[in-house]
């Protein structure tokens, strides 16, 4: 017996579907053939050292330039980074640092080294 609860929109659901032995082979022979089209290959996580070297990396990039607006910063952060989500996850870092002073110049922030 397999219970489903949960809503749909605002309606409540509660489920209950009884599958005999058969059902269940069947249902397990279909999980293991179908293989999503859509997995894509996990990257391994990056090393202690190598997650050193770019939060150093990325703190000397911002170091050696003064100030850098949000997207050229972010722009440079992906190529150093190799993927835009970790170039993000790079600023949201920079951004919580207690050597940044992030201002805000109309639409765009502007990153500032202030050591």
């Amino acid at each position: 017996m397999l219970r489903v609860r949960g809503t749909i929109g605002d309606l409540p659901v509660d489920l209950t579907l009884e599958l005999d032995e058969g059902d269940w082979a069947q249902l397990g022979a279909q999980l293991q053939t179908v293989k999503p089209a859509s997995a894509a290959p996990v990257a391994p996580a990056p090393s202690v050292n190598q997650d050193a070297a770019l939060w150093q990396a990325t703190q000397d990039l911002l170091r050696q330039a003064g100030q850098l607006s949000g997207p050229e910063l972010l722009d440079q952060l992906e190529g150093l980074a190799g993927s835009a989500s970790a170039g993000k996850r790079l600023l949201v870092r920079l951004r919580h640092s207690a050597r940044v002073k992030v201002v805000s110049e109309g639409d765009v922030p502007q990153y500032h080294w202030i050591g």
